[in-house]
């Protein structure tokens, strides 16, 4: 029988049975059972990334080897995906979550590098904050319809082009407004997803399309009730 060093393709040193029981107990010895984090990742559908973040965060239950090797348990991985799956975010509660997000990330410094906003006076400037939160509104309610109602869309494309040619804002900078806005709203709602372990990637991709459908329609909207009243003041 060969006395020497046998190696496996886990990244984990072979020794002796009896040297390796010692360094890494039986239980984290690369079998089957055991994933490393890539494996982990590819069983999840998600990037490595992602499962380093989660393991980090102690979200996903994670073994160490003695080298510091992150190490995981399918049947514990499996478990945690079909719960993390069962896991249902309601819009309303979606959004009331994403606004206190929102509210650090239009802080007055992240406005103020904005060269839109730096035309504004005082009181156009508490305008263009409190229109965040009817973009939310508009958005929970969007999300809530059965079918998607564009009625919100357009009343708050209506809003910022009307508030910018109020305040003097050229076609650009009101666009800009908007996107600025959608972009914190976005990024906002999938910080709420993250958090919520929301793994599903049909859930990932029908949030992200409904958003995209209802802004897009806000932008349109935008555009053409900017364009209409330039041309009523012609």
């Amino acid at each position: 029988m060969a006395t020497g060093t046998a190696c496996n393709s886990s990244g984990i040193s072979c020794c002796s049975p009896t040297h390796m029981d010692r360094i890494h107990p039986p239980a984290l010895i690369m079998t089957d059972e055991w994933l490393s984090l890539s494996d982990a990742a590819k069983l999840l559908g998600v990037h490595p990334s992602t499962v380093r973040l989660w393991s980090d965060k102690g979200v996903l239950p994670t073994h160490r080897t003695s080298g510091g090797h992150r190490r995981y348990r399918r049947e514990e991985v499996l478990l945690w995906a079909r719960t993390a799956r069962e896991v249902r975010v309601e819009p309303e509660s979606i959004m009331h979550t994403a606004m206190k997000n929102v509210r650090v990330q239009i802080g007055e410094a992240n406005l103020e590098s904005q060269s839109w906003y730096e035309k504004l006076d005082e009181n156009a400037r508490k305008q263009y904050r409190e229109s965040a939160h009817s973009l939310s509104q508009g958005l929970m309610t969007y999300l809530a319809a059965e079918n998607g109602d564009d009625f919100e869309a357009h009343a708050i494309g209506y809003e910022y082009a009307s508030r910018a040619r109020r305040y003097g804002l050229s076609e650009v900078d009101a666009t800009r407004a908007l996107l600025f806005f959608r972009n914190a709203l976005i990024e906002s709602v999938m910080k709420v997803y993250r958090e919520a372990n929301i793994l599903s990637g049909k859930a990932w991709e029908d949030m992200l399309h409904k958003m995209h459908t209802f802004t897009d329609q806000i932008l349109v909207s935008l555009l053409e009730t900017y364009h209409k009243l330039e041309s009523a003041n012609h």
